[in-house]
């Protein structure tokens, strides 16, 4: 370097500076990258993300790359800033070359670029990746063995470098990016989405309607009562049994029932209805909303009877519950969406025990436990360990509540203060 003047020096020193804060800021730039958003411009062939994705499917030689140039180049530098310092002070050059060098690497080759790249990653590492690639293939043989010798050490040393790390994403890492959204998804938009994501972790039998609730046909009524019944109809099919609904026939389409009215009294009878009823889907209480949504799909069917572990009929479930798992209740308004959980003038709200905890909390926006029983009056007699009398008062998460009503054993009105909440 004896035959390099000292400007000239001064000049290669400037420029490996801004190659070491190229290579820095190209590095932080392709590892901030969102890797979806780089994934879509690449199949809309953007070449700057096209370079980019290759560049990233080798990150092992990516790395290898980025740090083989930046530290060729700070080495370098330091000799340079050492030789011209040491012509300008002497011995003392190289002291004022170690601190000045450190300074100046720090802030406008490391700190600097760094934080640009991280804030806008795209612009720096898609111009960056023009000409990483071409480096890339240019010092190979440089990059291969630095690895090789690299993985040998780690091998020796007792780590698999073979077993990389699993980059598929999970449902809960899903949830974060969905709730991270922020406004490039709508509100309600989000909410579909976690509610989908959460349908696998609910079973038909926290949506079902309960068999004490179930509405049908008993084929051994009058008859007469049972055209005044299928008259009054109000849901699109009804489960039609003998005697019980443990008897189950099958169910009767609304399409049917209008077929039955319109016939005479002579055609309209027992027989008529018995063949008018469907087959009857029999679902297990433990089946994931996500498994029964694609059964309902495959089968095209919308309605189903829920049987527990020994075949008992435990109520009953439609798509429609399902579809309300994932877009909510069709209306806001409270006295509307469920007859089951009415407001107060005074502020309370009056439930009915058989609610279950899923309707309450996604109608009240509350947040009941909903790994135990499933109904209201489940959660309350598990707490209390006994049937409890009417007037009798409770905290329950956080909720002051008061039992109204006892019918057969079970809870029939619960009274709630939610402006008392206290957060347990």
């Amino acid at each position: 370097m004896e035959s390099i003047s000292t400007v000239s020096l001064s000049l290669i020193l400037l420029g490996l500076i801004i190659l070491s804060g190229f290579f820095s800021s190209a590095e932080t730039s392709l590892m901030s990258l969102n890797k979806y958003r780089l994934k879509h411009l690449a199949k809309n062939n953007h070449k700057g993300a096209q370079f980019t994705q290759a560049l990233l499917s080798r990150p092992d030689q990516l790395i290898g790359l980025i740090l083989i140039g930046n530290n060729f180049v700070n080495i370098l530098a330091a000799s340079i800033a050492t030789v011209i310092c040491v012509r300008l002070w002497g011995d003392l050059g190289i002291a004022i070359a170690t601190g000045a060098l450190t300074i100046i690497i720090l802030v406008f080759a490391e700190i600097t670029p760094k934080t640009l790249a991280a804030l806008h990653p795209e612009k720096v590492a898609f111009p960056a990746s023009y000409i990483l690639t071409p480096l890339r293939k240019l010092l190979f043989p440089i990059v291969w063995t630095v690895i090789s010798l690299t993985n040998g050490l780690l091998k020796l040393l007792g780590v698999d470098t073979d077993n990389s790390q699993d980059q598929n994403i999970k449902p809960e890492e899903l949830k974060i990016i969905v709730n991270e959204a922020g406004a490039l998804i709508p509100k309600g938009h989000q909410n579909m989405l976690l509610s989908i994501l959460d349908l696998e972790k609910v079973t038909v039998e926290d949506i079902m309607i309960p068999r004490s609730e179930v509405m049908g046909i008993d084929l051994e009524q009058d008859f007469p009562k049972i055209i005044e019944q299928i008259r009054s109809a109000v849901h699109t099919r009804m489960p039609v049994y003998k005697g019980d609904i443990d008897n189950i026939q099958g169910f009767l389409h609304a399409r049917q029932i209008i077929k039955l009215l319109m016939m005479d009294d002579k055609e309209f009878s027992m027989n008529g209805l018995l063949t008018a009823i469907t087959k009857v889907d029999f679902i297990p209480e433990t089946t994931p909303l996500n498994t029964q949504l694609l059964n309902f799909q495959r089968k095209k069917k919308r309605i189903g009877l829920v049987v527990n572990e020994y075949g008992d009929i435990q109520g009953l479930v439609t798509l429609e519950d399902i579809l309300e798992e994932i877009v909510g209740e069709f209306t806001t308004d409270i006295s509307t969406v469920s007859k089951d959980i009415q407001k107060e003038k005074d502020g309370s709200i009056i439930i009915d025990g058989s609610t279950t905890i899923r309707d309450i909390n996604r109608t009240l926006n509350w947040n009941l436990p909903t790994d135990g029983p499933k109904t209201l009056n489940g959660i309350i007699l598990e707490y209390m360990e006994s049937i409890p009398q009417a007037g009798t008062g409770l905290r329950l998460a956080g909720f002051p509540m008061e039992i109204l009503q006892i019918k057969a054993n079970m809870i029939k009105s619960i009274r709630v203060w939610p402006a008392l909440y206290r957060e347990e």
